[in-house]
């Protein structure tokens, strides 16, 4: 196939997002490191993250020159390896908060969900283009990759984490309908979805006690409203120029998880509306520019890899965004490229490198 240079404007855009990022999680960083490391070193979170901003760069250049119809054949052993990863960090890893989400790897911890979430993608992508046309068949186009991604997501809400089983579940979803598949079998698909989702919900208590301060957060102002009223009031109090880079007054033990899952409240404080909107328009960028490499790809692998890689980068930047603005129920989701976390950084650059090397044998 014939070369061309990787997208230049989706790797611009991605810059963009990395170093704003950076630059928001120092600030929003900067009291729990002087917590962590006791007012020794206000740097701690930001030196970490900047390293794993590095190695992720590393791996995206690599992967961006590593032709994607080679991930192939890891096809299985990716396969194996992610139902591998979820069902030993349930037995390995250390419970922060209730949950089960990282392995101790001593440097660092790692998150074998964020591992999944493209695992999933490179997965599924390779079974829709080997069946092609079959993919409209409800058990070889539906039944048989849904019996794979239902493990993957089963092996998630144990740890528990239902946000990334939403942003795994709906990618496969956009895959298969980008693949072809026939409508009435994704309508049944999605009310599948829907109705797992409610059931979880309704099983589990604090879940229900999010949906609850959701619909009316003041009812419990001091209790499971308190990350809603305080994230509002972070963002309302950035007004349109926000308040100055490292002027939030949130982050001081206010909104809790201030440096991950509620770091675009910080941001529309600091930062304020024209923060916030630059944001979304970086993100929205990315996702055009991502779907225009999954049309304009060679091959039909090529389609599903792209479409699976901005389907799960720019979903799970809407679902972040619409928790901190209290647009939907809180799920506990990072932002991509803000929120601090080595796995989700690293991953999400790996995943943008094979997105840059489609965009090489793109028409």
């Amino acid at each position: 196939m014939k070369r061309n240079p990787p997208d230049l404007f989706l790797f611009v855009v991605t810059l963009s997002l990395l170093i704003l990022g950076l630059i928001i999680v120092f600030s929003a960083s900067a009291p729990i490191s002087l917590t962590h490391t006791k007012d020794a070193n206000v740097f701690h979170y930001w030196i970490r993250q900047l390293l794993f901003a590095a190695i992720g760069v590393m791996l995206m250049l690599l992967t961006m020159k590593f032709p994607y119809s080679n991930w192939k054949r890891f096809s299985l052993w990716i396969a194996v390896s992610s139902i591998v990863f979820l069902v030993l960090v349930l037995f390995v890893a250390k419970d922060i908060k209730g949950a089960h989400r990282w392995i101790n790897l001593g440097f660092f911890n790692f998150q074998p969900s964020e591992y999944a979430k493209v695992g999933v993608v490179l997965v599924i992508a390779h079974y829709i283009s080997e069946i092609k046309k079959g993919i409209t068949h409800p058990i070889i186009g539906i039944i048989l990759p849904l019996v794979f991604v239902l493990i993957v997501c089963g092996l998630i809400l144990l740890e528990p984490d239902l946000g990334t089983t939403i942003v795994i579940f709906t990618t496969f979803i956009i895959m298969i309908f980008a693949g072809g598949a026939n409508l009435y079998h994704l309508f049944f698909l999605g009310l599948m979805g829907i109705v797992a989702v409610a059931v979880l919900v309704i099983k589990e208590p604090y879940r229900a006690r999010r949906l609850i301060a959701f619909l009316d957060p003041w009812k419990d102002p001091q209790g499971n409203g308190w990350q809603i009223i305080q994230s509002l009031f972070a963002l309302g109090s950035g007004g349109l120029f926000g308040m100055g880079l490292g002027m939030s007054r949130q982050k001081f033990s206010y909104l809790p998880e201030a440096h991950t899952d509620y770091i675009f409240s910080i941001l529309g404080e600091e930062l304020g509306l024209l923060g916030t909107v630059t944001v979304i328009i970086l993100f929205f960028l990315f996702a055009w520019r991502g779907y225009k490499i999954a049309i304009t790809a060679k091959d039909l692998y090529g389609k599903m890899l792209a479409t699976g890689i901005t389907t799960y980068i720019i979903f799970q930047a809407l679902l972040n965004i619409g928790v901190v603005t209290s647009s939907i129920p809180v799920t506990g989701i990072t932002l991509p490229f803000f929120s601090y976390g080595g796995s989700s950084l690293s991953i999400t650059l790996f995943s943008v490198g094979i997105l840059l090397n489609i965009s090489k044998y793109s028409e």
